[in-house]
């Protein structure tokens, strides 16, 4: 049994050695470093192009305008103030504020009827009353008041009615020449217009008179 068995198995292998063809590798490799894969079959290597898969293009345009308005700073105008009681001076002050620019400033005034009330009282205190009406008679409301009142203003050291004539004399120099000279036109216009009407009234009367007259002599 075991003596058939490898007969069979010897010539079986006999059979495969003499049809079997010897196998040769495709290619020579050398290997220096690293590893190598061997691609047999007569593939032709190179280069190979792969096409995109996807595209994407994306663009952002972005415009931002803003227009800001802010007021601008306030300009501060400088104060004045009298430093005593006794001092006729006023304070102002003016500011301009713009967008660009500032400007603020600031005065002090002179009020000119305080100081004459004020020097008025001191010469009157020295016992000298004309001098302190006269330092008041500057101001056009008193003198206007002081001639309607028939006690004029003195001038030159005249007082009553000699200063009135050298105030009729010299009228430019009256502190209310202007007001007294448009009083005085009008006063002429008023004039005038009196006489026109009193000239009609008397001619009115004439002619009546003459009337009356000659009704009796036809009697």
């Amino acid at each position: 049994m075991n003596y058939w068995f490898t007969g069979w198995l010897v010539i079986g292998f006999s059979l495969l050695v003499l049809f079997a063809d010897p196998a040769y590798p495709a290619e020579t490799q050398t290997n220096v470093s690293g590893s190598n894969t061997s691609i047999e079959g007569g593939y032709t290597g190179g280069a190979t192009t792969y096409q995109s898969g996807s595209s994407s293009n994306s663009t952002t345009n972005s415009t931002s305008n803003s227009n800001i308005k802010s007021a601008p700073p306030t300009a501060s105008s400088p104060s004045y103030n009298s430093m005593t009681q006794d001092v006729c001076a006023v304070g102002g002050s003016l500011g301009v504020q713009t967008f660009g620019l500032g400007i603020s400033g600031g005065k002090h005034f002179i009020d000119k009827n305080c100081e004459r009330l004020k020097l008025a009282r001191i010469l009157n205190d020295f016992g000298m009353r004309v001098a302190a009406v006269a330092i008041l008679c500057q101001d056009e409301r008193v003198f206007e008041s002081m001639i309607s009142a028939g006690t004029v203003c003195p001038i030159d050291g005249k007082i009553g009615k000699d200063a009135m004539q050298l105030w009729s004399k010299y009228g430019h120099e009256r502190p209310d020449y202007k007001t007294y000279v448009k009083r005085m036109k009008d006063r002429e216009k008023a004039d005038k217009k009196a006489e026109k009407q009193m000239t009609k009234e008397l001619e009115k009367m004439d002619r009546k008179i003459k009337i009356e007259k000659l009704n009796v002599q036809k009697d």
